[in-house]
């Protein structure tokens, strides 16, 4: 059996160099035969005749798109990867029976611009690639590719055959059609999101699958696994508020969309208002000054998804004062030594707090007018008066709380708020302040600046 197997590998040689030799003696100005392209590639190939079918029969005149200059990498189902498709839905019985512009999309998520070959893919080990189908906000799909044990693409399809050249591109077939991920799709296809998979359905729980896998819009904060693994939890908050801190629903925002500022998450404090986020994108984008995303623009057909290298805790009002550079000075003045008050350990505890956060311009003007440099210029007895005059305690005042002459009672003293023409708070030396920003809403407690 050995010496026929060697014979079996040894006579294709021979007759390559039969070929070889043959075709050195042809005439060298006879031009070389031309290559198929990617549609006729698949014409000549039996096990690809599903996927013909499916390209004349979708929307797009997809058989001239790939017909065309390119280059494409096409990842080509097999003909039993389609009847798989067939037999999951029982009213499929023909490729006939998908509806066109849903069979375009599926295929273009089989297309990717460029030519991409497995030893690219496998240089980049693992990681994403987009296709030419469409995503949120008509974002380019993303494909997750892991070469640790061959190549496979969202966990769902490898590669059977890879790198068949074509005149415009390359093809590489494979064992399954490639479904249009959702959110979950590709949170479970990706290994490194697998601590957050467990812990979105831990014990069974189905709220964030169900949700996340919905048609719509989210955007999705994704922690890796050594997000999890160095995460303590020490507030000890409940799991499932601080996995609901990671989604922000209504909105597909990609990291190119994204800017300084505060968006709603789906967590909510015990009033059921939902809690802020906020967005710093002066160096990269960091979340609430603690998780920066390492991945960005994961795009999914109801989302878009950016892994984070550390789990966003619920946030404090302190949390924010930190992580908006905004509120600069203010933190320097809460954190003076020589406070005879501990504002930072006071508005870190369970509250609730309603804070008026004075801006840094804000301090620029007090400086002026108490005519001092600095902040150290200020005495103890005065910069505390006034960082009280800007604190309440027990008491989540939002913005549409406010009404025209509302009394706050600040742990200063009463100050009193008007909204007609714009919302304003006024001291008891009737000096006025504007508030410009409403409702960043901590665990315990409000920020208004």
């Amino acid at each position: 059996m050995n010496i026929i197997s060697k014979i079996s590998k040894i006579v294709p040689i021979i007759m390559l160099a039969f070929i070889f030799l043959a075709c050195s003696n042809d005439d060298d100005n006879t031009p070389a035969p031309m290559q198929s392209n990617i549609v006729e590639l698949a014409s000549a190939t039996a096990d690809l005749s599903s996927l013909v079918a499916a390209l004349q029969a979708a929307d797009g005149d997809l058989v001239s798109v790939l017909s065309g200059a390119g280059p494409f990498t096409v990842l080509a189902p097999s003909n039993a990867a389609f009847q798989a498709l067939l037999d999951s839905n029982p009213a499929w019985n023909t490729i006939a029976d998908i509806d066109t512009a849903v069979l375009s999309q599926v295929l273009l998520n089989h297309v990717i611009s460029g030519s991409v070959t497995s030893s690219d893919l496998t240089a980049g080990g693992a990681g994403y690639a987009r296709t030419n189908a469409s995503g949120a906000g008509g974002a380019n799909l993303s494909i997750f590719y892991d070469t640790s044990n061959g190549v496979r693409f969202n966990n769902v399809s490898s590669v059977t055959t890879p790198d068949v050249e074509a005149s415009n591109g390359v093809v590489h077939l494979v064992d399954a059609v490639i479904g249009l991920p959702n959110i979950v799709d590709h949170a479970v296809a990706n290994p490194d999101l697998s601590e957050l998979v467990g812990a979105l359905t831990a014990g069974g729980n189905t709220t964030f699958t169900d949700l996340l896998a919905t048609p719509g819009d989210f955007t999705v904060f994704a922690p890796v696994n050594s997000a999890f693994t160095g995460f303590t939890n020490p507030n000890g908050n409940d799991i499932n508020d601080i996995l609901s801190n990671h989604v922000i629903v209504g909105a597909s925002a990609l990291s190119t969309g994204l800017s300084n500022a505060y968006l709603n998450t789906a967590a909510t404090n015990g009033d059921g208002d939902a809690l802020s986020i906020y967005i710093n994108t002066d160096d990269g984008v960091t979340l609430n000054g603690t998780s920066n995303v390492a991945a960005a623009d994961i795009v999914a057909t109801n989302g878009i998804i950016h892994a984070v290298d550390a789990v966003i805790d619920l946030p404090s009002v302190v949390t924010f004062a930190t992580a908006d550079p905004t509120f600069g000075t203010l933190v320097t003045a809460l954190t003076r030594a020589d406070l005879t008050f501990d504002y930072v350990t006071t508005l870190s505890s369970e509250g609730p707090f309603t804070v008026f956060a004075p801006i840094n311009e804000a301090f620029t003007d007090l400086l002026t007018e108490l005519g001092v440099e600095s902040l150290g210029d200020i005495d103890e007895p005065t910069l505390k008066a006034t960082l009280d005059h800007h604190a309440v305690a027990g008491l989540n005042v939002r913005a549409e709380d406010l009404t025209d002459a509302f009394t706050v009672p600040t742990l200063g003293g009463d100050i009193t708020a008007n909204v007609t023409g714009g919302a304003t708070l006024t001291d008891a030396n009737d000096r006025v302040s504007n508030i410009i920003a409403t409702n960043v809403q901590a665990i315990n407690g409000v920020i208004h600046a």
